[in-house]
């Protein structure tokens, strides 16, 4: 145990949330012989395995599931540890934390304003906005719904959406209504908490099916298995949008509705630090990325979604007036 260092406890938890070592360490910025070394020395010092992991899939052990919240509680600690130090040296830049979406051109558009330190622990978006309002990040960017703004003592700012499509079998086809699709929800609640009361909800208000799974499908490899035996098109999750289809799979677009996503920049109401709000007005962005259209859908509780009066909701909307 004396031999294991935070930066492997990093790479345990990426490679635990992606189920994938090239996307892992794609998102460490590390080449993926070197993550895959750091694990097995890590599994080494701790005597258990972590993973199993073949040529197909990577899957976490029993002990590697038990592990995981402690591991992120560790770091949490580490971070605020770290925080902490900072403040009391009198240097503090702003800390963003973030999902799988920062904003475009971070560094030029807040390079005036603030020092801004990115955060390396990339987790669920749930667990970002709880971050934010205890106090371990200065700001965030990932989904929530207008009760969590409510809830937590946050503001939002939309800066950006994905238009959510299917996967299906190949070859290319049209558009796929809506109610045609399916959606995964994951029995791992701590990593897939946001999405699955996304999904739950889509498939209530569109007619969609909704496949409960246990084995971290909703991307990688075991996504596509998923697809395959679905029968129907499967609705691609946001940390899968960029991700390359295998040659047997196509896009579809979804429509009837068309279905979105949305990402918002959070912070909390009663910040005064005004580098922190001069990086959240240095990352505004006016445009509405597509979720205000006729076909568009939104979940009841997002707090960009247009009510009937053309009004977004309370807790989105005043954010203006606390920036000035």
């Amino acid at each position: 145990m004396t031999n294991v260092e935070l930066r492997q406890l990093r790479y345990f938890v990426a490679v635990a949330e992606e189920l994938n070592f090239g996307r892992a360490a794609g998102r460490l910025l590390i080449a993926g012989p070197s993550l895959s070394q750091q694990i097995k020395a890590l599994e080494r010092d701790l005597g258990v395995r972590l993973f199993d992991r073949d040529r197909r899939s990577v899957s976490l052990t029993a002990a590697g599931a038990a592990l995981l919240p402690h591991t992120r509680a560790l770091l949490e600690s580490a971070d605020d540890l770290r925080h902490r130090a900072r403040r009391l040296s009198g240097y503090e830049p702003v800390r963003l934390g973030y999902v799988n979406r920062l904003p475009p051109g971070l560094a030029a558009r807040t390079a005036e304003v603030a020092k801004v330190h990115v955060d390396a622990w990339v987790a669920p978006s749930h667990t970002q906005a709880a971050r934010v309002a205890e106090g371990g990040l200065d700001l965030a960017v990932c989904w929530v719904r207008a009760g969590d703004l409510e809830q937590r003592g946050l503001h939002a700012r939309l800066i950006g959406a994905d238009r959510l499509y299917a996967v299906a079998p190949g070859p290319a086809t049209s558009t796929v209504p809506a109610r045609d699709t399916a959606v995964l929800l994951d029995d791992d609640a701590t990593s897939w908490s946001s999405w699955n009361v996304y999904a739950e909800e889509l498939a209530r208000r569109t007619g969609a099916r909704a496949v409960r799974i246990s084995d971290g499908g909703i991307t990688g490899p075991a996504f596509f298995d998923h697809v395959r035996r679905c029968g129907r098109p499967i609705i691609n999750s946001p940390k899968g949008q960029d991700t390359p289809l295998p040659p047997d799979l196509v896009r579809r677009p979804v429509a009837r509705p068309e279905v979105y996503w949305t990402w918002s920049l959070v912070w909390r109401r009663g910040e005064t630090r005004a580098e922190v709000l001069a990086v959240a007005e240095a990352l505004r962005d006016e445009g509405d990325f597509g979720i205000h259209g006729p076909d568009a859908w939104l979940p009841e509780d997002d707090p960009h979604r247009r009510r009937p009066d053309g009004a977004v909701s309370r807790s989105a909307g005043r954010k203006a007036a606390d920036l000035g």
